[in-house]
């Protein structure tokens, strides 16, 4: 064997129990054990059928993305070595590989980590510190690749195996625009989770957000208590706020500026102040305002959670990172109610490993409440509807809110080179200067600069507790003839033709708000027993009418800042092409409004509360505010599923925030400090 370091010998002993006997000092700092690999056995039930479908999705995506900036990069020399690549997203792919004294997962770990998202990967890398406990970190997707790190190529993510391709149930008057009607739900399928494929948007929530979860009875979750954590992870290099306090200099998350800023961002940045809105570092406590966005980036390249905490760590001997594995159960003895360890696919074969000490879920807002269910853990009645043994009855996945957004406030412009639209920023002096600088419109979030939250005359709130978030983009659906965005959210062709391919040639570009403390409030169902299958995704967007009438509110906000000077000497004006299935209303009304809404109704990807954190006495409960389950012992979730009510935040930087806590939950409750 090669690279081998310990102090004693490897042994490998090749008959039906292989072991390994390694150097403990190495791998836990005392003594020295013998350790059993795990046996995989054929899996039969399900896989055939699941495999099939994998390769079908694979077979999908090796067809090229159409797409001229990647065209561009792609005559970039380094490519020439991966011409055989057949999916250029997977080329310069991170690898995950075991340490070289290992050929294979062990049999036991202190503790196995479910998803190597957000929270997962944190948790991994902090629970492996100072080799105290052994941990094994299961991940269903692949390590990311080179172009999932260039920030102009987020949009085209969405098209690629880098995503589960989840998909809301059909709701009747919503996502009308859409693909078959259906609003379409991706989440990250990667080691780094849903932060390889995100706008990178950097966001805490608002210090009322915490301070009143907290005040539910969730002890340690105010914002006080929240803040080191967000600190703690935090590599800040932001110029305006260099001196901050409230910014972390020593973590390995980098957040910093955005390289490129178009000139509408300060449009949009003089337009809010000409409102009366103030200019704010909105990760501080004072957040009520607008600024530049501060990004998960560094030198323009994406800031995975999978970069910041996980690759310069896989070659430690007591993490074992294993790609490719999908969870299927949570092993749960009944008598006891306590885990034990996980059953997972991996290669077509599957092992069941145990856990020492925890089980850790960190799966994500849809995978981890589906895990629990399909383990036993959630409502009786449709556990056994589904013919699953019922080990704990608790609400899992009844409570489900989202943030959502309407795309389509478009604004054309008679000036130039103001916006990023694909035709002209597609040039090799463009991806020289992002390859040697890391700036240029290559180093954009597609578009996304400026964010800011306001408080609507629809709010009910006495103090300045916002409602919306606005954020500007340099660009709309049209910027990059549709190959982009709008196939990243599967608008219909229909609509996609009718309404914005008029104005492919015209520097247009668009104002968001998001929806922060939407009323309505969906869940989440099992499908069917088979692992394999998507559980059944209910939104239920805007069906509450506050909802709706906050969203009017925006539009009208949004038209009320464009048409101040700021943005007046380029010549923005109103797009008012009517959506073809809403032409019977007039233009500009609330009427057109709301079908306007109901056509294009986009997710932000922020589902949170399907393992809703509560006191005892919170009968929607899935975990206490140590984030243990209910009923089960040595079982966690910690990632954005957790979240009770809805945080004016996008919820990467929350989820790492909670990977970060709880680590140091399990370190004080097995005393590994």
């Amino acid at each position: 064997m090669r690279g081998i370091i310990l102090v004693t010998s490897v042994m490998l002993v090749l008959n039906n129990e292989e072991t390994v006997t390694a150097n403990r000092e190495d791998f836990y700092n005392e003594g020295t054990v013998s350790y059993e690999y795990a046996q995989p056995v054929p899996c039969e039930e399900y896989c055939d059928n699941e495999y099939k479908k994998i390769q079908k999705r694979e077979d999908k995506f090796s067809t090229p993305i159409r797409s001229r900036i990647v065209e561009t990069m792609l005559k970039s020399p380094m490519f020439a070595f991966n011409r055989s690549e057949p999916n250029i997203f997977s080329a310069f792919r991170d690898n995950y590989d075991l340490p070289l004294e290992f050929k294979g997962p062990l049999k036991e770990y202190d503790f196995i980590i479910v998803g190597a998202g957000s929270a997962g990967s944190v948790l991994a890398s902090r629970l492996s510190e100072r080799r105290k406990a052994s941990v094994l970190l299961l991940e269903a997707g692949q390590g990311e690749a080179f172009l999932t790190g260039v920030p102009i190529l987020t949009p085209l993510l969405q098209q690629t195996t880098y995503m589960w391709p989840y998909l809301m149930e059909h709701q009747p008057g919503v996502c009308m625009g859409m693909v078959n009607e259906r609003c379409f739900w991706p989440r990250g399928k990667a080691v780094g989770g849903t932060s390889v494929v995100n706008l990178m948007i950097y966001t805490r929530g608002n210090k009322m957000d915490w301070d009143r979860i907290a005040a539910k009875g969730n002890y340690g979750w105010s914002y006080d208590d929240v803040i080191p954590y967000y600190i703690k992870s935090e590599r800040a290099n932001l110029r305006e706020f260099r001196d901050s306090p409230w910014h972390g200099r020593s973590g390995e998350m980098t957040v910093e500026d955005i390289p490129f800023r178009s000139k509408l961002s300060k449009a949009f940045l003089d337009a809010a102040m000409l409102l009366g809105n103030r200019r704010v570092d909105y990760n501080s406590p004072d957040s009520f305002g607008f600024n530049y966005i501060q990004a998960t980036m560094s030198r323009g390249i994406r800031m995975s959670s999978a970069k910041a905490f996980l690759h310069n760590k896989k070659k430690r001997k007591n993490l074992h990172i294993l790609t490719n594995s999908q969870v299927t159960r949570v092993l749960i003895d009944p008598q006891s109610k306590t885990a034990t360890g996980v059953e997972f696919i991996r290669n077509g074969q599957r092992y069941k490993i145990r856990a020492k000490k925890e089980v850790i879920l960190s799966a994500g807002p849809i995978e981890s409440p589906h895990l629990l269910m399909l383990s036993g853990i959630g409502p009786r009645s449709h556990l056994e509807y589904m013919g699953i043994p019922v080990i704990q009855d608790l609400k899992v996945g009844e409570s489900l809110y989202d943030h959502i957004t309407f795309p389509s406030i478009v604004f054309t412009l008679n000036s130039t080179r103001l916006t990023i639209m694909e035709r002209k920023i597609n040039n090799i002096d463009n991806m020289v200067q992002y390859n040697q600088f890391g700036d240029g419109p290559f180093s954009s979030l597609a578009g996304i600069e400026t964010i800011g939250y306001i408080k609507t005359n629809l709010s009910d709130e006495k103090e300045d507790f916002p409602d919306l978030e606005l954020f500007e983009g340099c660009a709309s659906f049209s910027s990059d003839e549709g190959n982009a965005v709008a196939r990243g959210i599967h608008m219909a062709d229909w609509l996609y033709k009718d309404v914005y391919k008029p104005i492919e040639d015209v520097e247009s570009f668009t104002v968001l708000f998001m929806l922060l403390h939407p009323k309505s409030k969906g869940y989440l169902r099992l499908r069917s027993k088979n692992p394999f299958d998507y559980p059944k995704l209910y939104g239920n967007y805007l069906t509450h009418p506050k909802d709706v009438a906050t969203m009017i509110a925006g539009i009208r906000y949004i038209i009320r800042m464009v048409n101040t000077p700021p943005f007046q000497k380029y010549g923005a004006t109103l797009y008012t092409k009517k959506f073809p299935n809403c032409k019977q209303f007039d233009f500009g009304t609330d009427s057109y409004w709301e079908c306007a809404i109901r056509t294009v109704t986009m997710t932000l990807h922020h589902q949170i509360s399907t393992c809703k954190m509560g006191p005892a006495s919170d009968p929607e409960a899935v975990v206490d505010p140590e984030l243990r389950v209910y009923g089960i012992k040595k079982l966690r979730v910690a990632d954005s599923s957790i979240i009770p009510n809805t945080i004016a935040a996008h919820t990467n930087a929350p989820a790492i925030m909670i990977g970060e806590k709880c680590a140091d939950m399990i370190k004080n409750t097995w005393a590994l400090n």
